[in-house]
């Protein structure tokens, strides 16, 4: 990354830049550390807002990277003291997204490599299998203690396995450490490569 810079919010998808940038989105549970990713990513400290308060994030937040593609920071799940009215829209916002978003590259799916497998993370990741959405997870705060030795990010890829016959792409992060930077920014310059833009998907394909 050479410039990044906050470009616009958005409740809905049909909200969305519209000139053709091609996008990758991240998402994942509340408190999954998807701030302090991204700032680490682009290195600057205060681009995506870190909160101590769940579920803070609703919007769909646009940051242009290198006046040329899409950073979108899409609202976490999870989060349990949100309604079911809360949760329910939330799931149909985030649909249409991964539905309609032509522009979309890739998702990565952030995954909290401190704890055991969540029912809520392997559902979200195997219905993205399931509509044939591109995607990738990124294991976060892999420098905690409870994440040194790995035995959470293998659980969570051996219960994939009872669904894949193929595990999707992991990248082991920690925004403290800076691991997983430059592994991260080489898948996207890749993906990047593949495809000539501005594209827009046949998402009935996916």
């Amino acid at each position: 990354m050479k410039t990044s810079s906050f470009h616009s919010s958005h409740a809905r998808v049909d909200q969305a830049p519209k000139d053709g940038r091609p996008e990758f989105a991240f998402i994942g549970r509340s408190n999954v550390g998807k701030s302090s990713l991204i700032n680490m990513l682009a290195q600057r400290k205060e681009l995506a807002h870190t909160s101590g308060k769940p579920g803070k994030t609703q919007l769909l937040n646009y940051y242009l990277i290198n006046d040329s593609w899409f950073l979108t920071d899409l609202p976490g799940y999870g989060y349990a003291k949100q309604s079911k009215k809360t949760r329910s829209k939330w799931e149909k916002r985030m649909e249409n997204y991964f539905l309609k978003r032509q522009t979309l590259v890739s998702a990565f799916v952030l995954i909290d490599s401190n704890v055991p497998p969540q029912e809520i993370d392997l559902e979200f990741v195997n219905w993205l299998g399931e509509h044939g959405i591109p995607f990738v997870l990124a294991f976060t705060k892999t420098d905690r203690r409870k994440a040194k030795d790995g035995a959470h990010v293998a659980a969570f890829q051996e219960r994939l396995k009872e669904y894949w016959e193929e595990l999707p792409p992991a990248f082991l992060t920690s925004a403290v450490k800076e691991i997983g930077r430059d592994e991260v920014l080489t898948y996207v310059e890749s993906a990047l490569n593949t495809v000539n833009w501005p594209f827009y998907a046949d998402t009935a394909t996916r």
